[in-house]
């Protein structure tokens, strides 16, 4: 069945419909066995939307029985007025036809929420965990692992392209996007640079690059030598911290960080993802620098060396930057474009479309001009200045977006500066430094007419979204990775799963009797098997860059923050029109009921039902 067939037949009340009223009085606590004719829920307890209560579900009216009244009826201390929503009524407030009071009497205090006897026991709970297993895997329609793309434009804001005019452009990881060997090569300079120039033993040159080892978005602890993934809260999440190459147990990061998995605000990597001890790395060129600082850790430790890891944080951090400045990095890709530059073609459909539509481009980039020429007539052609409005060169960003020194200097056609003073930034010349005060004063481009593309949150969005009020489009290639991850059936039916177990346990973590527990724990158990089951699918060390187990990770927190769209390339935009308004997903918060699909899949609620609660009032 189809998704749209699914729903359908959600709202028409087919099989599926019964299964899905099975699955609501499995997640409200019908007894195993219990048709559709058993009692509804007692005196106080409430049926409103965002509560999996049979009243939720859109195949109400075709409960058997067909009429909603005969059912009410069994419904002591509920109150239904016609055309409305049941309404929960107190026990306290049950009219009572007694002798005393006469018809309209009512209690003078809850004596209790519910007369109805409870079912604590462990046969209960297995088969309440038996149906629910089985609902969920028949609730999963065939269609739904395909639903996502990794050519998808993602919005953490609403942002209309029709209102945009200027489009601007980072050049590495945006406008041209590099092969895996390139982080190879990365690796191996500055390893060499590490145990050649500044003298580290020769053990190190050993060990290879590993591809998949760390993830970007990672944090590093100067002083201890660990690299970690610290979540949204500024949590460590637990089973992700290293050092050099193997996990440090999670009782031992707790003795390391004073008892919590806690990171503190003043010992985090700051604004920029640079702190005095504790480092983020945010961009792509930073795995490499991860994958060395990892090794070396790793050597030193196995091989019983005394070292300190501030000085092997300096070394390891000024060796990869040799390889940029030193020009490593440029002369491999201008020696070999096609080996390590993907999709050009590509890039040149983007500018070509949108300079055919009336817009204007600028190009803000921190690499020099001659290896920026070279690549954009690889993947645009000779005449590639043409296509944009503005291009500057060695801008030094983040500086370029947040001070107001440096000028704008001129380069001729050889790239040699030029001494004159700049009174206009003139299409078909290149630009060398400058800052962004003096760019929006000669160019007159401001505020939300402008959307900015980049691959580094901070140096290249995070200044323009906070303060210059620039739309800002976010380049995450790992969002290829992901979204096939996610598109797995293996993957959805696990997280389904999942998160159906997290509902029972949070439904029935109030039965406290020595039986029950057992039960609990080996559901806690499972739901932490789960867990990792999960995250390993990403990365086996570190897992998605997107998510800590249920929470964001920092990183995606960084994201949401600082760009109102993000996608895997730039070439997602040849999939939208560009008067195309992209709108965020309303997802509801924590206060707010949660969609009836949402509890349709895992019979999650926000508050238990008060008839179950009475025994810890």
């Amino acid at each position: 069945m189809k998704l749209p067939d699914f729903l359908c037949a959600m709202n028409n009340c087919g099989d599926v419909g019964r299964t899905c009223r099975a699955l609501f009085r499995s997640a409200r606590g019908a007894r195993p066995g219990s048709g559709s004719g058993s009692s509804g829920p007692g005196p106080g307890q409430t049926l409103g939307l965002g509560q999996a209560g049979a009243r939720s579900c859109p195949c109400r009216t075709a409960l058997p029985g067909g009429v909603e009244e005969e059912e009410d009826r069994k419904n002591v201390g509920r109150k239904l007025v016609k055309g409305s929503r049941p309404v929960a009524v107190p026990a306290s407030c049950v009219v009572q036809n007694n002798k005393e009071g006469g018809v309209g009497a009512r209690t003078s205090r809850v004596r209790s929420f519910s007369t109805e006897p409870k079912v604590d026991t462990k046969a209960d709970l297995r088969a309440r965990y038996r149906d629910m297993k089985r609902l969920v895997h028949d609730l999963i329609p065939p269609g739904v692992c395909n639903l996502l793309s990794s050519s998808t434009i993602y919005a953490n804001n609403e942002v209309s392209l029709e209102e945009v005019d200027i489009y601007g452009f980072d050049y590495d990881y945006t406008l041209a996007l590099y092969s895996s060997t390139l982080n190879s090569m990365i690796y191996n300079t500055a390893r060499d640079i590490l145990v050649k120039q500044y003298k580290y033993p020769e053990g190190i040159s050993k060990y290879d690059y590993i591809p998949n080892f760390a993830t970007r978005g990672l944090h590093y602890d100067i002083q201890k030598g660990l690299l970690m993934k610290i979540d949204a809260f500024h949590y460590i999440q637990p089973g992700t911290v290293y050092r050099g190459l193997r996990p440090v147990p999670d009782d031992e990061v707790l003795q390391l960080y004073g008892g919590t998995y806690h990171v503190p605000l003043h010992k985090d990597s700051g604004f920029y993802g640079k702190g005095p001890k504790v480092k983020q790395f945010m961009d792509v060129f930073s795995i490499p620098e991860m994958t060395l600082l990892a090794v070396a850790n790793h050597y030193f430790l196995s091989n019983n060396i005394d070292y300190d890891p501030v000085h092997l944080y300096k070394d390891v951090s000024e060796a990869v930057g040799m390889v940029h400045i030193q020009g490593y990095m440029y002369k491999w890709i201008m020696q070999d474009l096609e080996k390590y530059i993907l999709r050009g073609d590509e890039t040149y459909a983007v500018l070509h479309r949108l300079v055919n539509n009336g817009k204007k481009l600028f190009l803000i980039t921190n690499s020099p001009f001659g290896f920026v020429n070279k690549g954009m007539m690889y993947m645009v052609g000779k005449e590639w200045r043409d296509f944009f409005d503005v291009v500057i060169v060695q801008a030094d960003k983040p500086h370029f977006f947040n001070d107001c020194v440096k000028p704008f200097r001129r380069l001729d056609n050889n790239g040699d500066l030029q001494w004159d003073k700049i009174n206009s930034l003139d299409k078909g010349h290149v630009y060398k430094q400058g800052n962004l005060f003096d760019f929006r004063r000669l160019t007159g481009w401001r505020g939300s007419k402008v959307l900015y593309f980049g691959d580094h949150l901070y140096s290249d969005l995070a200044d323009l979204m906070l303060w210059h009020g620039w739309r800002t489009g976010a380049i995450v290639p790992e969002l290829e990775l992901e979204t096939k991850v996610l598109s797995t059936e293996q993957y959805t039916q696990s997280l389904t799963w999942m998160q159906a177990l997290t509902g029972l346990l949070e439904r029935m973590q109030m039965h406290r009797d020595p039986e029950s527990r057992e039960v609990l724990l080996e559901w806690m158990k499972e739901r932490e098997e789960l867990r990792s089951k999960t995250k390993n699918m990403f990365n086996p060390h570190f897992g998605s860059i997107f998510r800590t187990y249920h929470n964001p990770t920092y990183f995606s927190r960084r994201l949401s923050r600082f760009s109102d769209l993000y996608m895997a390339s730039i070439s997602c935009l040849l999939n939208y029109d560009l008067s195309y308004t992209f709108y965020p997903r309303r997802t509801p918060l924590q206060h707010e009921p949660p969609l009836w699909m949402d509890q349709l899949c895992t019979g999650c609620m926000k508050t238990p039902f008060l008839e179950e609660m009475t025994h810890i009032r």
